[in-house]
């Protein structure tokens, strides 16, 4: 274990000698830092341009950018990067030093505004769906100021990391942020036009705040290297299960081991230095999983905050000897990893949209705001479902364990009766807020009792004052969900500002309220069918939600298909999001991604299965066959070792031919030019003939011993660390 340069030892940080709020933020070039050692009047520029007031000029990103330099230099950093968010789903950056050679032998340290605002990777290298050709290498790097610069540590020094955008030389979007800042906008447009005629003079923009809840495993590193599907994919193409697994729910909140507390200990401490405020840690239902939440914050800096996480996660989780999966399904059979995306709407001057209140029932405003985000996951449930579309996320959703891959809203019992009965006329009825739950046990103390209980089984979840949205994978960025998410909510909001301003117009506070009834009471009675209570995981729901004629796409080829509708077009130029050639671009990126990743998992289990798995059985085979002649030469017993010594060689045979049929399926796959096609073929042929594969290699797995199989099964990767 290496010792870590700051104070302190790598899992034993003293928080005594060095208090959290000291190292809080400490790596951060946050708004408190700035507000401290920037001019006022440049400190105001860049919260003007933060609010979408104002653009940057180049003249306010030289003091900022002189700034930074030496405030980043002062805590050891020699070089900086700009951080984007190409469409590989992992963060990208390129390093510069603050060097600058003076001619004579010596250097300055320099860092200029046009070097803070501007930096230019080669866009050729990075996915771009045919928006850039291989020889038009130019892109650029824009500043994100919404989300602050903060300072990487590690055993080999410091750098400077300055969260951007990334474009092409012909300005489309290129990464994940670009549509997300817009999205961002688009929402804030259409929702302070609710609120202005709601009689909110006050509101000049609305941000979206984000917590995603991150889940992933544990394994011993020694272990890991031991398995070259872990290594190149990720997860596990083979694996029998163990006589034990998380049936007995002992994990669930169990006691955190010394090891991992060790781990997570070292991991708040990276995440707390740069601002990140993580708060809850925890073991995951499945063993030796766990899971980190912070508290939310706007969208872009929690997008960037959480690439941040799972990197550190898995460079702290090294420095203890371990490896950290976010694989969506590391393992068949145990529950997978997931992303919480609790996604809410706030105000400039401090108010959350979907804060129900004391009384929701009368809460005009919050009922207004909770029936659009009904009527567009309805309307919009098969683009948000193409939000969550991987090869890793088909393994987990649906599987008892995540959200099924039917979109719906879970509202609870009070709120959803208080819409019912303005969708059909009633009075809207009383809330459960305010009450209590009585224990009955003197000792302990009444407990406030929630607007509604919580459906772990729903994959759009309202749990009090944000909406949960569960069907994210653990390794997605959540720039695109979120983006999506805010595109459709923009959308019906804008669809209710149009009728509320022409309706109301010179009406008064009386037809407003008559106006806002008429809208939930339309939108609600038309989208209610989207809103379920029950259990998700059923398959009595599942036959319901068709009666509902609610779609079910159970994966991800079909899921990506919506990006290239008309309609989805239509959507996204209407909000200045995203441009049909972005959106094409993005739909073949996604579906060229699907067949890459399962072109390598093929190619492991093939590997797998000749070079390591065949051999191993076949001289186990040979050796239980020279036990039986051994034993039947001396008149001994020999039927138990002639019979598993038959029955391995049967199933390796069998092995053997599934083997042959996946390189075939794969060869054929491979053949195919259209990514639609292609990525068809890689799910209904690639994917069938590797779980055949892997079916009689867990079978073999069962009859092999421990010694002789080739690498670690899943008692040591799941039950030791």
């Amino acid at each position: 274990m290496s010792c870590c340069s700051e104070k302190g030892c790598c899992g034993r940080i003293d928080f005594v000698e060095t208090p959290v709020a000291e190292i809080y933020g400490s790596n951060c070039f946050s708004n408190a830092v700035m507000r401290e050692l920037l001019p006022k009047n440049i400190y105001k520029e860049i919260v003007a341009v933060q609010n979408g007031e104002k653009e940057l000029t180049l003249e306010v990103a030289e003091v900022v950018a002189a700034t930074m330099r030496d405030w980043a230099i002062a805590k050891g950093a020699s070089h900086y990067t700009h951080l984007f968010q190409p469409l590989t789903g992992l963060t990208a950056e390129k390093h510069d030093s603050f060097i600058a050679p003076t001619g004579d032998g010596k250097v300055i340290m320099e860092f200029s505004g046009k070097e803070l605002i501007k930096g230019e990777p080669d866009a050729s290298s990075f996915p771009s769906g045919g928006l850039r050709a291989t020889f038009e290498a130019r892109g650029y790097t824009a500043w994100d100021v919404t989300s602050p610069a903060f300072l990487k540590t590690d055993p080999t020094g410091t750098t400077l990391c300055i969260p951007t955008a990334f474009i092409s030389y012909y300005g489309q979007a290129l990464d994940e942020k670009v549509p997300l800042l817009k999205s961002i906008d688009a929402l804030s447009k259409q929702a302070v036009r609710i609120l202005k005629a709601l009689g909110n003079t006050t509101t000049k923009r609305v941000y979206t705040t984000v917590g995603p809840e991150q889940e992933y495993f544990l394994v011993s590193k020694e272990y890991f290297d031991k398995r070259s599907d872990l290594l190149l994919t990720g997860r596990t193409v083979f694996g029998a299960l163990p006589a034990k697994g998380q049936e007995m729910e002992d994990h669930y909140f169990g006691a955190i081991k010394e090891k991992v507390a060790a781990f997570m200990r070292e991991l708040n401490y990276e995440l707390w230095k740069v601002g990140i405020p993580a708060k809850t840690q925890h073991n995951e239902v499945a063993p030796n999983q766990f899971e980190i939440a912070p508290i939310y914050a706007n969208s872009t800096a929690a997008v960037d905050s959480n690439q941040f996480v799972m990197e550190t996660l898995k460079n702290v989780a090294r420095r203890h000897g371990l490896e950290c999966l976010l694989h969506e399904k590391p393992f068949a059979g145990v529950n997978g990893n997931g992303k919480h995306n609790n996604w809410s709407m706030a105000t400039d001057d401090g108010i959350n949209l979907f804060d129900p209140g004391e009384n929701p029932e009368s809460n005009a405003r919050f009922l207004l705001f909770a029936a659009a985000v009904v009527e567009a996951v309805d309307r919009y449930a098969l683009l948000l479902r193409s939000s969550v579309a991987t090869s890793a996320n088909d393994h987990r959703l649906g599987a008892n364990e995540a959200p099924p891959a039917i979109v719906s809203i879970f509202f609870g019992g009070p709120l959803t009766e208080i819409l019912d009965n303005i969708a059909e006329g009633k009075a809207a009825g009383k809330s459960a807020m305010g009450e209590q739950i009585k224990i009955g046990v003197t000792s302990l103390p009444a407990l406030p009792k929630d607007v509604s209980d919580r459906n772990r089984t729903s994959p759009f979840a309202f749990t009090g004052n944000k909406f949960e949205f569960r069907m994210v994978g653990s390794s997605q960025s959540i720039a695109a969900p979120n983006t999506y998410l805010n595109v459709v909510v923009a959308q019906v909001l804008s669809e209710f500002a149009d009728k509320l301003e022409s309706h109301s117009k010179g009406g008064g506070a009386s037809k407003v309220n008559e106006t806002i009834q008429a809208i939930i009471k339309e939108s609600y009675s038309k989208h209610r069918k989207v809103v379920f209570n029950g259990n998700g995981y059923t398959d009595e729901w599942v036959r319901e939600a068709e009666r509902r004629g609610l779609p079910n796409i159970k994966n991800a080829v079909d899921a990506l298909t919506v990006l290239a509708r008309s309609e989805t077009v239509s959507l996204f130029e209407n909000h200045k999001v995203l441009t049909k050639e972005e959106l094409e671009s993005r739909y073949h990126i996604y579906l060229e991604k699907y067949s890459k990743q399962i072109n390598i998992e093929a190619g492991v289990v093939i590997e797998m299965a000749r070079r390591q798995i065949f051999p191993a059985v076949s001289a186990y085979a040979a050796e239980l066959a020279r036990d039986a002649s051994a034993l039947a030469a001396i008149h001994a017993v020999s039927a138990p070792q002639e019979k598993r010594a038959k029955k391995i060689a049967e199933i390796s045979n069998d092995l053997y031919e599934e083997t042959a049929k996946l390189e075939t399926a794969l060869g054929e796959a491979q053949d195919i030019e259209e990514a639609f096609a292609q990525a068809k073929a890689y799910f209904e042929k690639v994917r069938p003939a590797m779980d055949s594969v892997r079916s009689k290699s867990d079978a073999l797995e069962k009859l092999v011993s421990k010694e002789a199989w080739p690498f670690p099964g899943f008692e040591e990767l799941l039950f030791k660390l």
